[in-house]
């Protein structure tokens, strides 16, 4: 598989908080807790790289169903996985996602490909090749926010930073309601948020910290006051 970052230039990176230091922040959590916005917002504050795990999943989902490779097919996915040309930007400014020349940023969002990644996400061959992909990025990054759902247990678990994201079902379901525009029927909303977390906990634990792994609880938190609780865990280690 090819996968790397498209635009390694991390911002900030010449601050004098992050120089020349390898520091590396994993969030994991379910659907709807928040993970992308409030990781790329302290990556930006941070002067850090920005890792969305989730995209590459999302981007492998979109790859095969373009390529009509069925999803049942755990063999073939595997196969299409390690084709995958995948480009992500690890800047938090500017986040795109290409496969191939193809540019996926969008589309990777619609509700076909929310309601058909964890065919990728727990097939064992497709995740092993996509955990590569990610450790390579983040070696490459230096300083880092890496979110996703394994991130600190399997991913980086020696990450300095470990979090585990999370927010009440029915906060969690608003959320993603909101992000897809409104209006959506409630049944859709349950198969893209509690139906999908109930297929990917199989193939990992994601709504249970691991030792060492700190909870943050974001229900009834703005989310300023959760990006500031997640730059504050980190500036603790600093």
């Amino acid at each position: 598989m090819t996968a790397g970052a498209a635009d390694r230039t991390v911002t900030g990176a010449s601050d004098s908080h992050v120089q020349g230091r390898r520091l590396i922040i994993a969030v994991d959590g379910p659907s709807g807790s928040g993970k992308s916005s409030v990781c790329r917002a302290a990556a930006r504050r941070l002067g850090a790289a920005y890792l969305d795990t989730g995209a590459m999943y999302r981007a492998a989902t979109w790859y095969c169903l373009d390529r009509g490779v069925d999803l049942d097919d755990e063999a073939a996915v595997a196969v299409a996985v390690e084709e995958l040309p995948l480009t992500i930007s690890t800047d938090p400014e500017h986040q795109t996602v290409t496969v191939g020349e193809c540019d996926v940023t969008e589309s990777i969002r619609e509700a076909r490909i929310s309601e058909s990644v964890s065919e990728i996400s727990t097939n064992r061959a497709a995740r092993a090749l996509l955990v590569a992909a990610q450790r390579r990025i983040i070696d490459q990054a230096g300083v880092v926010v890496a979110e996703g759902r394994d991130i600190t247990t399997v991913v980086a678990p020696d990450a300095q930073v470990r979090v585990l994201l999370t927010a009440s079902a029915e906060v969690r379901l608003a959320r993603r309601g909101l992000q897809m525009g409104g209006g959506q029927p409630a049944e859709a909303l349950q198969r893209q948020v509690l139906a999908r977390d109930a297929r990917d906990s199989t193939a990992v634990n994601f709504t249970e910290a691991a030792d060492g792994v700190a909870v943050l609880d974001s229900s009834d938190l703005t989310f300023e006051e959760t990006v500031d609780a997640l730059v504050s865990r980190v500036e603790s280690v600093r």
